[in-house]
């Protein structure tokens, strides 16, 4: 059998209507600056969401390459901001800037390598940082799900350390409180439930629930668990967790490093047709971390969540 025969159809991945309808009551049109925009996919993103009235764009990158693309898909952006910028660097910079100053809500990474746009956004000279640790995390719904799993961190912290885990796990439950969801779930992965001195990962889990437990209010939280007791309430049962208030119903996946939360988010993508919502937490304002090679819902999604963040978490 041939590898491929696992991979979903990346044509049929949607952005949820939940989530979308979730943005659309947000208070305000977000405006979202496009790192070095320039291809097709990345302005059909932002075509998509202007069109449900999500956002407004402002586009930064090689000027004729956007008005092109736009005008491929018969989109009049005559009305909005474009600022010129042939090279990747300097439109991450111009890009940071403008949010740092307050000229735009979000920032989205648009054609650019993903470490550029990063070390734009850490960038001292460009002001968007602040105190808080910058961290990641993805919500990866399937079709028309009311409610999606979140999966940390899967594409800034490497190896993040136990107190920025402790930051992580305090973003993803309130995102998941603005998503709705009044009291979530929270689960520490790792490759088994048993606490083994040999194994890191699941002392570092066990620390975290217990010190999640007494630090974090409204949420629950278990761990060690290894995946299949965290999405399976089938394997759950079987292995004797039918009291855990997580194992086989969690909102939430902690993961204690980033190949792990990587390949589980690209997993659920490319395995199971999830549509995976990318956001960075910790800068003055959300930060959309899409891939090149994200299909144009992906970055919708991405927007729409950010939205609903935007007020609320820095």
């Amino acid at each position: 059998m041939s590898p491929t025969s696992f991979i979903s159809d990346q044509s049929k991945v949607f952005a949820p209507k939940s989530l979308i309808s979730m943005a659309k009551k947000r208070a305000k049109v977000a405006k979202v600056v496009i790192a070095f925009s320039q291809s097709k996919s990345s302005i059909l993103g932002a075509k998509q969401a202007f069109d449900l009235n999500l956002v407004e764009p402002i586009f930064v990158g090689p000027k004729d390459k956007i008005e092109k693309e736009a005008k491929d898909l018969r989109w009049d952006i005559s009305d909005f901001r474009i600022v010129d910028a042939s090279e990747e660097e300097e439109a991450g910079d111009i890009s940071a800037v403008l949010c740092a100053n307050g000229e735009a809500d979000i920032l989205m990474k648009g054609d650019l390598h993903s470490d550029s746009f990063m070390r734009s956004v850490i960038a001292k000279k460009n002001n968007l940082r602040t105190r808080n640790k910058i961290v990641h995390q993805f919500y990866i719904t399937n079709d028309d799900m009311n409610t999606g799993i979140m999966v940390s961190d899967a594409a800034v912290n490497i190896k993040p350390s136990e107190k920025t885990l402790k930051t992580i796990t305090e973003t993803m439950v309130k995102s998941l409180k603005l998503l709705g969801i009044k009291t979530p779930k929270i689960a520490f992965l790792s490759a088994s439930e048993l606490v083994m001195e040999n194994m890191e990962s699941t002392v570092l889990a066990q620390n975290l629930k217990e010190w999640a437990k007494e630090n974090i209010r409204d949420a629950s939280f278990s761990g060690p668990l290894a995946l299949d007791l965290i999405i399976s309430r089938e394997a759950a049962l079987k292995k004797g967790l039918e009291n855990d208030p997580v194992a086989g119903q969690s909102n939430g996946i902690v993961v204690p490093e980033i190949v792990s939360g990587n390949t589980l988010y690209k997993s659920l993508v490319y395995f199971a047709g999830g549509c995976a919502a990318g956001i960075v937490l910790g800068a003055k304002v959300p930060v959309l971390l899409t891939s090149r090679a994200d299909p144009p819902e992906a970055r919708l999604a991405s927007i729409a969540l950010a939205s609903i963040l935007s007020e609320e978490i820095p």
